[in-house]
């Protein structure tokens, strides 16, 4: 496993995010790593993330899905184009699209595991599979197809 995780590998400019922004201190702080050809990242939910009593918000789960897809984009990205991570320019992914199923509820109070597989790496998208497990339990599913960051979205 690599010892810098994708999101950190983010110009200043760009960390921002909720899910996954060092710069985001009331973030999720998610980290995102290799893991031979896959992508992990693991993540242990707060009580204010309860959907009722013992069980995690589906919300939280659709976001770390959603920032655990981005960031394994941007590593594939980065890997397609044989660059170092983090070498400049910067490549950074936003989501077109998420899609989320939910298999089980989901335990709060132990750590979840994200894993994810690279379906697709063009120019532009790149497609990943997300599998969300807790307890070795798999809770949810989610495909994220992100497109590669518009200049409009740059705040030079």
């Amino acid at each position: 496993m690599e010892t810098i995780a994708f999101q950190d590998s983010y110009p200043d400019e760009l960390s921002h995010c909720f899910g996954c922004g060092r710069n985001n201190p009331q973030g999720h702080q998610l980290k995102s790593y290799w893991q031979g050809e896959q992508t992990i990242a693991h993540y242990t939910p707060d009580e204010k993330y309860t959907a009722i009593p013992g069980f995690v918000y589906g919300g939280l789960l659709a976001s770390l899905i959603d920032c655990h897809g981005t960031g394994s984009a941007a590593a594939a990205a980065y890997q397609a184009e044989g660059r170092a991570l983090g070498s400049l320019p910067a490549l950074r992914f936003v989501t077109a699209a998420l899609h989320v199923d939910y298999l089980a509820p989901t335990p709060m109070g132990v750590p979840l595991q994200l894993v994810g597989t690279i379906l697709e790496v063009k120019a532009k998208k790149v497609v990943v599979d997300i599998q969300l497990t807790a307890d070795g339990v798999v809770c949810a599913k989610g495909q994220v197809i992100a497109v590669k960051m518009p200049e409009t979205m740059t705040l030079s």
